[in-house]
């Protein structure tokens, strides 16, 4: 940590995290995620994620606010034509409902950094919540996650 100046004493400091001192670790099939920051008091959870060719999450409604940056590989949403590549940026309204999907055709891996404000209400065919991913389901997983494969405990800022 670097020295704080006298007249800025007090003030709160900038967190830092290199990648390597949060691992990531595989949260479904095809998808591995890095926890970056969570508030479940203010319903905030910030991941990076990384998607193989082919996977699909399953279709979902948010009750926050979405920014997400695509740094490697190409996703879309099935219902909207439009495709985001490496360099794309994205927002996503409170009660956008939409279905992730990584082309099958990619070559290599899809890497997204997203930071999410409420939940992912997960529907089911009929449209009804089958489960629900928030800044605490996220935090346990992790956490969970993390032991399984014998990490220690990250520090997540905001845990």
């Amino acid at each position: 940590m670097g020295k704080i100046d006298a007249p800025f004493a007090g003030i709160p400091s900038a967190l830092h995290r290199g990648e390597q001192e949060l691992p990531f670790v595989t949260f479904m099939d095809g998808l591995q995620l890095q926890l970056l920051q969570a508030d479940v008091e203010k319903g905030l959870w910030v991941v990076r994620t990384r998607f193989s060719p082919g996977v699909t999450l399953p279709t979902h409604k948010h009750t926050g606010e979405v920014y997400a940056l695509t740094l490697a590989g190409s996703w879309k949403y099935l219902e909207y034509p439009e495709i985001n590549t490496a360099g794309s940026y994205l927002y996503e309204p409170a009660g956008s409902v939409h279905t992730l999907h990584v082309p099958a055709s990619n070559t290599g891996i899809t890497d997204v950094w997203f930071a999410i404000a409420g939940a992912n209400l997960n529907l089911d065919e009929q449209g009804n919540v089958a489960s629900v991913w928030d800044a605490q389901f996220l935090i346990d997983s992790y956490l969970s996650l993390c032991e399984q494969a014998g990490h220690p405990v990250p520090r997540v800022i905001g845990l």
